[in-house]
């Protein structure tokens, strides 16, 4: 890349890309027409019947990506997940990509989108980072008619003595909107309901998100749905979905967003793109029946897990694994040369400059999670997404710190060069994964109290000394195994940014305390969420969003999408 040449954007490498139709690349795993919903030319859904149909058949290997904590400098954790699957289709791998579904949140706020970047997207990128398939849309209805049935039920007598103080379903929403946080509902007289106070959370994080992701077919949709919490009687008693009768219409709201949607990258690997939690509110994995048709169509499948190995890596491994039944062959672990000088104290202004003694000290953060993913006892290779600003001084230094530790490394260029960019990285995942003679195990035992697992993840993963519980806390941990929730797996809502709960400390911050404010049941989903610190459920925009930049041609081409 000469220093004058200008760099182009993502959107236009993906709008110079020459797609193939969807039905190519379906046949490249053996997949015909009638195993295929068409939603034009470039995006199809898998059927219940192929779906069914597959399960019959064999796993392939699974390669989880995660990285370490994010910084406003970048990772890249899906561009390399993209390109590590288009090396590894490169080296004659039948091999498939199983990614989350990006947010309109980020995608219109700060974050922007999430479908890989430079040579190594998914495509259609407009459509994948916009309204996709309808699936987002499908969960945001599905959660607000769950929230208007509620409603309707307490004005038309309220036959379950629901508690409109203590109703915890929120109503939703799939965009960046402080100003929803919290409002009043059912204002101006009795026919318009019963005011009470509620609130709005961003779709993602709503519990029909992590019920769908979690999900192995229809069936099991239907009852996780009918299981979730919506409020309390005035005995305290929960009050489900299923007590107001509307999983069935939940159900046949969700029917179609249920099913895998099939999409290709720039190099036509095929790839799932399906289902979006957040990590830091949720669990921060696609789909398990993505994840699962892609184990059962390909030889090798690519999946990643949100934000950090904390966040993302952490849930896949104590709540995916467990839900799906089945567990990563090998672990990336992405990390860049700015990220890590971050981490060791340099500002974000100054990372252009070569700065080895800050990257010495942020290399701590990447060692923790290193740790973090040993403890499950997984092989892993350390993927060094490469930055034009890099330095060969720098580069040198994290490959000697590796080769010290004996950790597998390579060096990553997939943005700038597609599935050639990561033929490295693709080969010592293989040797890692032929290699291994691990044992996965997960961190903890469903039989120990939810304490106890509270205090293994901040412990083991986090690198925290303790748990500091609210006064809420505590009585709901008493409440909850009374209601007999305590076999359960917890979910913590967390910072990204930081091991602790504070985003401000980088690096690798040792003797700090989580808080744990209150804590959640979502058992639909089959977790207990626990809150700490100030993580929110409905983001803001920033002062300049990136929907600012956004236009469209006289063609209907977008513009300024990343």
């Amino acid at each position: 890349m000469g220093i004058h040449t200008k760099v182009k954007t993502d959107i236009e490498i993906a709008q110079e890309a020459e797609l193939k139709p969807i039905k190519e690349v379906a046949k490249s795993i053996g997949l015909e027409e009638e195993d295929l919903e068409f939603y034009g030319k470039y995006k199809a859904k898998l059927s219940y019947e192929t779906l069914k149909r597959l399960n019959t058949k064999p796993n392939g290997k699974l390669i989880l990506v995660t990285s370490i904590n994010p910084t406003p400098a970048g990772e890249g954790k899906s561009t390399v997940t993209v390109g590590l699957g288009d090396a590894l289709s490169q080296l004659g791998k039948k091999t498939m990509i199983a990614l989350r579904e990006p947010s309109l949140g980020p995608t219109m706020g700060i974050k922007g989108g999430a479908a890989g970047g430079g040579y190594a997207q998914v495509m259609p990128m407009e459509d994948i980072n916009l309204h996709f398939t309808g699936d987002i849309h499908a969960i945001t209805t599905a959660n607000n008619a769950l929230a208007a049935l509620l409603d309707n039920h307490i004005h038309q007598g309220n036959e379950l003595r629901i508690d409109p103080r203590r109703i915890v379903w929120k109503r939703s929403l799939d965009l960046n909107d402080r100003a929803l946080r919290k409002i009043v509902v059912g204002l101006g007289g009795p026919s318009q309901g019963v005011p009470r106070e509620d609130g709005f959370d961003i779709t993602v994080a709503s519990e029909i998100m992590a019920v769908l992701c979690l999900a192995t077919d229809l069936q099991d949709l239907k009852r996780r749905l009918s299981q979730m919490v919506v409020a309390y009687n005035y005995d305290k008693e929960p009050v489900t979905a299923g007590d107001l009768g509307a999983e069935g219409a939940l159900t046949l709201l969700l029917k179609d967003a249920l099913k895998p949607n099939l999409v290709q990258t720039i190099e036509h690997t095929p790839a799932l793109v399906h289902g979006g939690p957040f990590a830091n509110i949720a669990h921060g994995c696609n789909s398990v029946m993505a994840t699962k048709a892609a184990l059962k169509l390909a030889d090798v499948v690519v999946t990643e897990a949100g934000f950090g190995a904390d966040l993302g890596a952490e849930k896949f491994l104590n709540i995916k694994t467990r839900a799906a039944g089945f567990q990563p062959d090998a672990v990336v672990i992405v990390a860049t040369i700015r990220a890590l000088k971050m981490h060791g104290g340099q500002g974000k202004s100054e990372l252009n400059q070569e700065n080895l003694s800050a990257l010495r000290k942020g290399i701590a953060n990447l060692q923790k999670h290193i740790e973090s993913i040993q403890q499950f006892d997984l092989p892993l290779v350390v993927a060094v997404n490469r930055f034009i600003t890099d330095t060969e001084n720098e580069i040198n230094e994290l490959f000697q710190w590796c080769a010290e530790k004996q950790i597998p490394v390579a060096l990553t260029e997939v943005w700038e060069k597609g599935g050639k960019g990561g033929l490295d990285l693709a080969e010592k995942v293989l040797k890692v994964i032929e290699q291994s003679n691990h044992s996965f195990r997960p961190l903890y035992s469903l039989e120990q109290s939810l304490e106890e697992k509270i205090l293994a993840i901040v412990q083991s993963i986090y690198g925290g000394k303790g748990v500091e519980f609210s006064a809420k806390a505590r009585k709901q941990l008493k409440e909850f195994e009374e209601n007999g929730w305590s076999g359960l797996p917890i979910c913590m809502a967390k910072t990204q940014y930081s091991l602790s709960d504070d985003p401000e400390k980088l690096g690798r911050p040792r003797d700090f305390v989580i808080h744990v404010r209150e804590l959640l049941p979502k058992l639909g989903a089959g977790f207990i969420v626990a809150l700490t610190g100030d993580v929110l459920t409905m983001p803001g925009l920033p002062k300049h969003p990136a929907a600012n930049q956004m236009d469209v041609d006289e063609q209907g081409r977008a513009i300024g999408l990343f």
